[in-house]
């Protein structure tokens, strides 16, 4: 390893996660079978992934843990929050994404995952109905009665604090792997300055104050790297931004990149590529976990539409080619592209994803193309948990703070300062560039590739 200032991986790294459901206990069964020697952590880019450092004579391929200072999977200790009080293998058993032959070899182990009480609001998720909530701790309210918003800062603020001190922890990263909440509208009044945000906590404004903002604000003041999983407003916001300066941590979001708009950001970029027009792109998924089962709500599946369409308007800009990407609506000024998300029970966690792209070439004679992915949502997101965790928590070790463009590549919807006009980048091979510059950035080495 070459010679970098970055802190060393010394300790145990606490994940803390947000939500003990199918993608939380799919990833923490996988990361304690891994190191056990019973499975592999097949899709993990930072146990498998090898990126040149150097030029010419000396270039070589490395790992990432050979580049720089990766904590171990030994090192990881677990905890959660979640409105159900079942433990983690509880909670693994009923989500039945693995078999039982893969979850019983660390029974014990997740059995002693029992999630903290979550800080819930049932207006942002109203299908969800658990009763292992926070409630306020004031005296003078009647029992039962949900806490303020800056009351679940301060209740997160000390539940991270005891997990770390508990565990033993040197360094905890939070990530949020719960559901998408209704969508909040980015509001300049409550969420550009940090101070405005703050007194809206202390107000209990409810309306602009999500819930995952006071995790995010919680796990940002404590000094641990927050990501966001999924298409919530969360830290996308100025005021978060200015914390996460503030506290010098790294934030990173949003909506973990596994099945449609992953194959969406790789082959978007060959359509372009090869100069071939669009007229319209339709996508659809059936799903029936508890995701699906809460995104059936129109208001929390308007937060996963924002995030899904903003791929592809990246990638194939009409501005840039109006010939082959101004077609496909009544305007003419752009391609046609919708998305919609089914609730199917059936199918548990195996997510399937209909693309119908409609293309044209030469003189405009058209053509089809389709794509039927039939996925496993929970076994996609894992090894994207452990990525990001391990990242964020090199991140911050490396005094990288704010966003964190550089894990784009496993987001739907990557962060980036719109109110500089900055636009995110969704091109898969351009976010997997950045990647790799920012590793070889940290591991002391020249950031050598550019992005065309």
């Amino acid at each position: 390893m070459k010679q970098s200032n970055v802190a060393p991986a010394q300790g145990k790294l606490g994940i803390l996660v947000v939500g003990c459901g199918a993608v939380s206990t799919t990833f923490m069964t996988g990361v304690l079978m891994a190191r056990k020697g019973f499975t592999k952590p097949v899709g993990s880019m930072t146990q498998y992934d090898k990126m040149r450092v150097g030029r010419g004579a000396d270039a070589r391929y490395l790992h990432y843990a050979d580049i720089v200072p990766l904590a171990k999977l030994d090192d990881i200790v677990f905890g959660c929050w979640d409105v159900y009080p079942q433990n983690a293998y509880q909670a693994a058993m009923y989500a039945e994404v693995l078999k039982e032959k893969d979850i019983e070899p660390v029974r014990s182990e997740l059995e002693q995952i029992v999630p903290m009480p979550a800080a819930f609001d049932k207006n942002y998720a109203k299908r969800l109905d658990g009763d292992n909530v926070k409630t306020s701790p004031d005296p003078s309210k009647e029992r039962g009665v949900m806490p303020t918003r800056w009351e679940m800062v301060e209740m997160l603020r000390e539940d991270i604090r005891r997990f770390k001190a508990d565990k033993g922890c040197d360094r905890v990263v939070v990530l949020w792997a719960a559901s998408t909440e209704i969508y909040v509208p980015v509001n300049e009044a409550v969420h550009y300055q940090l101070s405005d945000l703050e007194l809206a906590m202390k107000a209990d404004d409810r309306e602009h104050i999500a819930p995952s903002m006071c995790y995010a604000y919680a796990a940002l003041t404590e000094g641990a790297p927050f990501i966001m999983g999924a298409p919530n407003t969360t830290v996308d916001i100025p005021a978060m931004w200015q914390l996460a300066e503030k506290t010098r941590m790294p934030i990173a979001g949003k909506d973990f990149k596994t099945g449609q708009t992953l194959v969406k950001s790789g082959f978007a970029p060959i359509i372009g590529t090869r100069c071939l027009g669009l007229s319209g792109w339709f996508s659809t998924n059936i799903l029936g976990n508890r995701d699906g089962l809460v995104l059936d709500e129109p208001a929390n599946f308007r937060t996963k539409e924002v995030s899904k369409l903003s791929t592809l308007e990246t990638i194939l800009k009409p501005d840039v080619q109006p010939d082959l990407y101004g077609h496909g609506n009544d305007e003419d000024t752009q391609y046609y592209h919708k998305v919609r998300i089914n609730y199917y029970p059936p199918r548990n966690d195996n997510k399937e994803g209909w693309d119908n792209i409609d293309i044209f070439g030469w003189m405009g004679y058209p053509m089809q193309i389709k794509i039927n992915f039939l996925c496993r949502d929970s076994i996609l997101a894992a090894p994207l948990c452990l990525d990001l965790c391990l990242l964020s928590d090199l991140a911050a070790r490396a005094g990288r703070y704010g966003i964190q463009r550089f894990l784009s590549f496993f987001l739907k919807s990557p962060m980036h300062d719109y109110t500089q006009g900055e636009e995110a980048v969704n091109h898969l091979y351009q976010q997997y560039t950045m990647l790799k510059n920012a590793i070889r950035e940290m591991g002391g080495y020249e950031a050598d590739e550019e992005i065309d």
